[in-house]
């Protein structure tokens, strides 16, 4: 696990390992944290994982809301008739299992970390949270600077926003045991491998004492 670390490469730019660590720190009037794909229907699929998972993501919740940070939710759904998918997509098995449409029971997010009215909720027709989605402007308007990511998949939408996020200049932070993939060593190869090139990656736990730290 990597906590504020300062990486670097060896000579075959492959082994990306931390040269300094330091505590995390977190400005919750810049930081915003993203709940990703926490809906009914995906949660089934890392089986007996979610209701850890879901633990540690509601302490999180918990404590963004008492810092007063930014928290902003994610859920794939889509129109009746999948207008936002074409049948050569590689989404467009959703379409053909006539899945996620936007006011069905598994296009909602999970009641443990159920949205406040006033807590965003940014619908996305792709992989990713940024494309075609009014997540930009909503965090633009807060003055975010650094984005702390959860979420279901791994490999799929937290892998999406890391690259995004950092490729337009966001602090990524990665809390690692708030994410899941159904396959656990892909899940450890980005987390341990990959993201940390772009990314902090870090424990719920350690996200909770830096929100109560202050800054």
């Amino acid at each position: 696990m990597i906590d504020g670390s300062i990486m670097d490469s060896s000579i075959n730019g492959c082994d990306w390992r931390p040269l300094v660590t330091a505590p995390l720190v977190l400005d919750p009037k810049t930081t915003a944290f993203l709940f990703m794909d926490f809906q009914n229907g995906v949660m089934g699929r890392v089986g007996d994982r979610a209701a850890d998972l879901l633990a540690r993501a509601a302490s999180v919740l918990e404590a963004a809301r008492a810092a007063g940070a930014g928290v902003v939710y994610v859920r794939v759904a889509f129109r009746p008739g999948y207008p936002e998918l074409g049948d050569h997509h590689p989404m467009a098995v959703i379409k053909a299992m006539g899945a996620f449409l936007h006011d069905s029971p598994d296009t909602q997010i999970v009641p443990a970390l159920a949205p406040r009215p006033t807590e965003p909720v940014v619908v996305k027709h792709r992989v990713g949270p940024f494309l075609g989605t009014d997540l930009v402007p909503i965090l633009s308007a807060r003055r975010v600077e650094t984005l702390v990511l959860l979420g279901v998949a791994t490999s799929g939408v937290v892998l999406s926003t890391v690259r995004h996020a950092a490729d337009v200049d966001y602090r990524v932070v990665v809390a690692e045991d708030g994410c899941a993939d159904m396959d656990a060593e892909v899940h450890r190869v980005l987390t341990e491998k990959v993201f940390p090139r772009q990314a902090t990656v870090t424990t719920c736990e350690a996200v909770v004492a830096a929100l109560g730290k202050g800054v």
